[in-house]
């Protein structure tokens, strides 16, 4: 124990490790992941590594370096395992933490504040998600940290200044190979005119040719791949950022002030972080005020610039949870020197609340587990009592903490109390199959096999379907074109909404009605029952 305090970096590194791999195929695969994972298995399917596909169709809304590394995982571990799909996300987030510890030690010189800060990010709720989960948009943040990182010893120290340009334009390239020119717009940028404003470039102004090289390479990088699908094909490549650049106005289009409560991402730091916006009573408090300037500025540099553009989602607001951990660490750096001295009410009554909602959390553990699954079929209760005995024993010992005004203590147990939740909870997540009537659509690859009859979707396919399936399914109409197979006998998937046009469209066959797949985890009767997810099999024959 004593050896981990003394590293802190390698405590940090085995307290990301249990929180992003704990479990880590617990959770059902969302619409998102599954075009992901598609996407990655169809490249080891067809060995097509850069014209990349979804359901046999081309798909390059989203550069592939994220979908190269999850198919080399599932070449590893297994094409089928979502273990496999997820881990180069947890990888690429631990990565990220990693990084904000070193970044923050060389700014402010202080370990214990790097630590926290790092703690928090770890912890941080979208952060969780997202590392937990099969998506692109970490990876993208992920390298463009690393590329900042590089940036502010390029801008801070007279050494290297080559190298460090060439590394930045190569986390750079990785960045934009990840998902586009998101991060350099949400990140990247925001961090430049933090920097700028606050610490005015002292050492980096000079230096033209570094900064040229980084341009030409970090282009190389990020735009060879783009060029090469348009050159293959354009029209494809045309019509696809058509639609891209057409949805940022026109799709998910909120108000500019939607993501003014980014801070509630942030989860258990929610209270914290909002007070770590508030310049004016924090200004005079932190140990590094520059630092603090710094990590705000670039906070809201981020989150305004996301504000400007008409398309929001609330997954868009990842890169702002980078900087507002390490600003929400100079608060709760703050507490650690002065929380047992402080007397005023308003000072301590946010952090008695905050703290105290997690352990009176923790305490429900065990009547909160009960009520919501005390009427699933297949609940590990084993899990569940494990998870209730070390939740309502942080729980009381938060309490404990608070009291004593142990402040320091009190944080470390949020941590461990977001550690024991996904080490001890995750495997409750299984018992949330409760539909009877589900059916995987791996059972309809077993019949298929055996009948020797193809299979095809109606009028659409969905993400989550094929990943089950584990193959494509070619789709019958598309737009405006109906292609009937010509083979005598064949299966159809019909969704709800489509059984009147399929009747139309195959009147003059014989249809019988075989099964129904269903990969809903909610039954029929349920709000969350999604008729995306179920399909009717029909065999249709000529007469």
């Amino acid at each position: 124990m004593r050896y981990l305090k003394e590293h802190p970096l390698l405590l940090l590194t085995l307290i990301c490790i249990a929180i992003f791999t704990a479990h880590l195929d617990a959770l059902w695969v969302n619409i998102m992941e599954a075009r992901n994972f598609v996407t990655a298995r169809e490249m080891l399917q067809d060995s097509n590594w850069l014209l990349t596909t979804l359901n046999g169709e081309p798909r390059y809304q989203k550069p592939p370096l994220p979908t190269w590394l999850s198919a080399g995982s599932a070449f590893l571990f297994g094409i089928k395992s979502v273990f496999a799909m997820r881990i180069p996300a947890a990888i690429i987030t631990i990565v990220l933490i990693r990084i904000s510890y070193t970044f923050t030690k060389k700014l402010t010189g202080n370990i214990r504040y790097a630590f926290i800060s790092s703690l928090i990010l770890a912890t941080s709720f979208f952060i969780v998600f997202s590392g937990r989960n099969g998506q692109w948009d970490i990876f993208t943040h992920g390298f463009m940290m690393a590329a900042i990182y590089q940036f502010y010893l390029f801008f801070s120290t007279p050494e290297k200044k080559y190298q460090r340009m060439l590394l930045a334009a190569l986390f750079f390239g990785c960045s934009f190979m990840s998902k586009g020119p998101v991060s350099l717009y949400a990140l990247l940028l925001p961090f430049l005119i933090a920097y700028g404003f606050v610490f005015k470039f002292k050492k980096g102004t000079k230096s033209v040719l570094p900064l040229l090289l980084f341009l030409v390479v970090s282009l190389l990088l990020s735009g060879w791949w783009h060029i090469y699908t348009y050159l293959l094909d354009p029209q494809q490549v045309i019509a696809t950022t058509t639609k891209e650049t057409t949805n940022w106005t026109s799709y998910n289009v909120r108000p500019f002030y939607y993501y003014w409560s980014f801070f509630i991402q942030s989860g258990i730091w929610c209270i914290p972080a909002f007070i770590s916006l508030l310049y004016p009573y924090l200004k005079n408090k932190v140990f590094f005020k520059k630092g603090y300037q710094f990590t705000l500025l670039w906070t809201l540099c981020s989150v305004f610039l996301l504000s400007v553009i008409p398309e929001k989602k609330s997954r868009y607001l990842l890169p702002v949870l980078i900087p507002l951990a390490l600003n929400t660490g100079f608060y709760i750096e703050y507490l650690f020197r002065k929380f047992k001295d402080l007397k005023e009410k308003r000072e301590t009554i946010p952090v008695y609340f905050n703290f105290g909602i997690i352990a009176f959390i923790g305490i429900a553990t065990p009547v909160l587990g009960y009520i919501f699954l005390k009427n699933t079929p297949t609940t590990p209760w084993i899990w569940l009592i494990v998870l209730s005995i070390v939740l309502c024993s942080i729980g009381v010992l938060i309490f404990s903490q608070l009291k004593k005004k142990n402040i320091i203590t009190v944080t470390y147990l949020t941590v461990a109390f977001i550690v024991s939740a996904i080490c001890f909870g995750m495997p409750l997540a299984t018992s949330t199959l409760v539909n009877e009537e589900y059916r995987s659509f791996t059972e309809l690859k077993t019949w298929q096999d055996k009948t020797a009859i193809s299979v095809y979707e109606f009028t659409y396919f969905t993400p989550e379907i094929i990943w089950d399936y584990g193959h494509t399914i070619p789709v019958i109409k598309k737009e405006d074109s109906i292609q009937i197979p010509k083979t005598n006998t064949f299966g159809v998937l019909v969704g709800k909404e489509d059984r009147t046009l399929f009747e139309t469209t195959f009147k003059d066959y014989q249809k019988k009605k075989i099964t129904r797949y269903d990969i809903n985890p909610y039954p029929t009767d349920s709000k969350k029952h999604k008729t995306r997810l179920w399909r009717d099999l029909f065999l249709v024959s000529t007469k």
